[in-house]
């Protein structure tokens, strides 16, 4: 049967004759798995984001580099959750929270909660430079995906078009802007596109010949991997032919390229960012404090001090670590984080309490290429067709859904073979 709460809880929360509401913002990696985790608590779950899906971040790359379509990364949050009788979701657009009437504002509505964890992720960061975003645009969502496969799609139409040699040559100019894992895995993936995919599509150009330029302020790409790792994966990159330039912070971002640090300038049509993230606007809602990244400072049981009931997970929390060190904004933290919020609140409902949460650490991997990646577990370290064999099946592992695992595998098979994308698409653009 099930329970109702008629008392205070160790966290302040007081829920009197019925079921304790518990509110979950966002529906990525964080909150989705603490809604699953709470599906047989004797509590109601309103999940609230402002897109209908669950996106798998990890494999948005690809449909930007026209490898996958956006379908096969995502699926809708009411199927995903369409089982558990105890749960709802709620398209909306949050705008801020109440803490002290303990309400959700929406655009349309104001949402009581008992409890409210907030999962809403991050964007990208331009380091006070945000007049770079319409030029260099970052990749967090589908439509940021969409708009950049269809930049680069773009990009070579137009060169295919031009008879001007110098606006070809630019045109064919990629800059990849930061050395992280979305950013060796964008300018990997442009080069395969460029040198394989397309090289039969056009008649007056060769794609092939395209330039991929991969920018890193820092001394190495991969700064998260052990050098050793950073080291291979720059050879992969080099070997498949993108330009890695090191300690060039970017100075300049416009139409025209860029101007780097060290007094380069680098001509180029296309510039795509991935050089940092910003969390989102969770810690204005809640009036507390924020790190340099804007993420809420939650306490070892990923609580916010001060704001009985309120949980901070994933991306927009700013935790340590076992080790001292901050938690990665990465996937399998983000899960871990909603698992662990969902045991939590079920012991605070019971009346007892937990161990403070502890990131378990798996691993690290990062795809490069076609048969090349690098894997990090601490004990054991891979680079090459292994660790690509390891990124591809931990990936389909994880990808929601058993009819996307199949359609993936499908599509990464056949492109192996055939070296062929089938989602080559310019889509989001006026065609009147």
């Amino acid at each position: 049967m099930d329970a109702v709460i008629e008392d205070i809880r160790a966290d302040g929360t007081e829920i009197s004759g019925r079921r304790p509401h518990v509110v979950i913002l966002g529906a990525g990696f964080g909150g989705l798995n603490a809604a699953i985790g709470l599906r047989n608590a004797p509590v109601d779950v309103t999940v609230i984001d402002r897109r209908n899906y669950h996106l798998f971040q990890p494999l948005l790359y690809q449909v930007a580099t026209a490898g996958l379509s956006p379908a096969q990364i995502a699926m809708p949050i009411r199927r995903i959750l369409s089982r558990q009788k105890n749960a709802t979701v709620l398209m909306e657009k949050v705008e801020g929270v109440d803490t002290a009437s303990r309400e959700v504002v929406t655009e349309n509505r104001r949402i009581p909660y008992d409890f409210l964890v907030v999962a809403t992720g991050a964007r990208h960061a331009y380091f006070g430079h945000d007049d770079w975003e319409p030029v260099a645009p970052g990749l967090k969502t589908i439509p940021d995906a969409t708009e950049i496969r269809g930049r680069i799609l773009a990009a070579f139409e137009r060169a295919e078009a031009t008879q001007d040699a110098n606006l070809r040559a630019d045109l064919l100019t990629f800059v990849v802007v930061g050395g992280g894992p979305t950013g060796v895995e964008l300018a990997g993936a442009i080069v395969e596109l460029a040198r394989h995919a397309l090289v039969r599509d056009f008649r007056h150009i060769e794609s092939a010949t395209a330039r991929v330029i991969l920018v890193e302020a820092g001394d190495r790409i991969l700064p998260t991997f052990p050098e050793e790792l950073s080291a291979k994966a720059k050879k992969q990159l080099q070997r498949l032919g993108v330009e890695v330039r090191l300690g060039a912070a970017v100075t300049r971002c416009d139409r025209d390229g860029v101007s780097l640090a060290n007094g380069h300038e680098i001509a180029a049509a296309s510039v795509l960012w991935a050089a940092g993230v910003m969390a989102s606007r969770a810690a204005k809602w809640l009036d507390v404090p924020a790190d340099r990244a804007g993420r809420v400072v939650v306490d070892e049981r990923l609580h916010v001090p001060g704001r009985g009931g309120v949980y901070v997970i994933g991306d927009t929390a700013a935790v340590k670590g076992a080790d001292g060190r901050s938690v990665p904004g990465v996937a399998p933290a983000a899960k871990q984080m909603g698992r662990y919020v969902a045991r939590l609140i079920k012991a605070r409902l019971a009346g007892s309490d937990i161990e403070p949460f502890r990131y378990r650490d798996y691993g690290n991997l990062a795809t490069i290429g076609r048969k090349a990646a690098v894997a990090d577990f601490g004990w054991l370290r891979l680079s090459g067709f292994p660790a690509w064999l390891l990124w591809c099946f931990a990936h389909l592992f994880y990808l929601v859904g058993f009819r996307n695992r199949i359609i993936v595998f499908l599509d990464w098979a056949w492109a192996y073979v055939t070296f062929d994308r089938g989602a080559r698409l310019i889509t989001d653009r006026n065609d009147r």
